[in-house]
């Protein structure tokens, strides 16, 4: 069976360039690399036409003697004899795991940096949801929380070696971390299953830890909210996460809060927003009333004589603690909403009528301007149907 084109099998023209050839390479080996498509043997022999496609291709000299002489280059002792497919196999310079590494770097499930061997491991991040008042956001809170986490093994001190064990180079690896086998063309490299990559293993695995250098165990820490923490916001504190592997520094613990709808307040950064119900004879003559504040105080306030439902009160200062703001704070809006007597009397009724009686132009100036505006739409609608021709 006769090979395909090198060029063919990339997909690229021969006049291609160098950076050409090797973006044809990275897409069509992470399409059919054998990790994103396990158990298909269609996908892993594409793989590896691509790979030995490219170790030509990717080579001036090699290249050179490809274009001139075709495949015959590197058979029967031709220019590539003892090169890739000579009889020393797919290895040396042009080994395929190295191609794939200089040209993936450790982007491919950080299988790039394989082959050194596995170090101390940065512990994991863990997060913690805590909910809160809104009182609580604007006067700060320290609070004490348990958190279920992963901390260095006492015992052996974070090694996994019960004390006075030896620390054993992995016989498999050779301390790589890392083994090498052969698939036809192709060297792959893959963890050592005997050390699991890290290149040795304890004698004795510590009897309380089982060999991991880390335990379970609920922590209890103290957590400062500072005042003015809004909905969504998170709080880092460095290296209260999972304790590291294998001596390694440990990870963050993120503490995610959210804010409880109140029953009369609604936040917007640092304001504050409530609704106020003012009867309608205060609206009307004007008067004093009493907001509440977030602190649990009183604020006074005046209403202007002729005030609508919808109005906005701004009180200065009395909204939410700015976040790092050194005590400065928000303003707190109030919008009024002005009430409809109910179960008048009949002496209350006589009043209203009397009251109406009484009302002349520019006592209800938005009412007289709606009610004139219907009027001439229902003028022009009249117009309108008067000016049409009778069938």
């Amino acid at each position: 069976m006769s090979k395909r084109d090198y060029y063919e099998i990339l997909g690229v023209e021969r006049t291609a360039d160098a950076g050409a050839i090797k973006s044809a390479y990275r897409k069509l080996a992470m399409q059919y690399h054998p990790d994103r498509n396990p158990g298909d043997a269609e996908a892993e022999a594409k793989f590896k036409e691509v790979g030995e496609a490219y170790a030509i291709l990717s080579d001036a000299d090699k290249r050179a003697a490809y274009d001139r002489m075709g495949h015959a280059a590197f058979q029967n002792g031709g220019a590539g004899a003892g090169g890739p497919f000579g009889p020393g196999g797919f290895g040396g310079a042009a080994d395929f795991a190295d191609i794939f590494e200089q040209v993936f770097g450790d982007a491919f499930a950080g299988r790039g940096g394989g082959r050194r061997r596995s170090g101390p491991a940065r512990g994991s991040d863990l997060r913690y949801d805590m909910e809160i008042t809104l009182e609580e956001a604007f006067n700060g809170k320290d609070a004490k929380i348990r958190v279920p986490t992963t901390v260095s093994c006492g015992h052996c001190e974070g090694s996994g070696a019960e004390p006075g064990s030896k620390i054993i180079t992995c016989e498999t690896c050779n301390g790589a971390g890392r083994i090498r086998r052969t698939q036809g063309f192709f060297t792959m490299e893959q963890t050592c299953p005997t050390c699991g990559g890290r290149g040795q293993y304890v004698e004795t695995p510590c009897r309380e830890c089982d060999g991991v250098g880390r335990v379970r165990k609920n922590r209890e820490l103290q957590v400062q909210v500072p005042p003015g923490v809004e909905d969504g916001m998170r709080i880092r504190l460095a290296g209260e996460g999972e304790a590291g592997g294998r001596g390694g520094p440990p990870g963050d613990l993120y503490i995610f809060i959210s804010v409880r709808p109140h029953d009369i307040f609604e936040r917007d950064g640092p304001n504050l927003y409530c609704r106020a119900t003012v009867p309608m004879v205060t609206a009307a003559l004007g008067g004093e009333i009493m907001a509440p504040t977030i602190e649990g105080g009183r604020a006074e306030m005046h209403i202007p004589a002729g005030s609508q439902t919808g109005r906005r009160m701004r009180l200065k200062g009395k909204g939410m603690a700015r976040l790092k703001g050194g005590g400065a704070r928000g303003d707190m809006f109030v919008e009024l909403f002005v009430e409809t007597p109910q179960k008048l009397c009949e002496r209350q009724k006589e009043l209203l009528r009397e009251f109406c009686e009484l009302s002349g132009d520019g006592c209800n100036p938005d009412s007289d301007g709606f009610f004139k505006k219907v009027k001439r739409f229902w003028d022009d609608v009249r117009g309108d149907d008067e000016a049409r021709p009778s069938a």
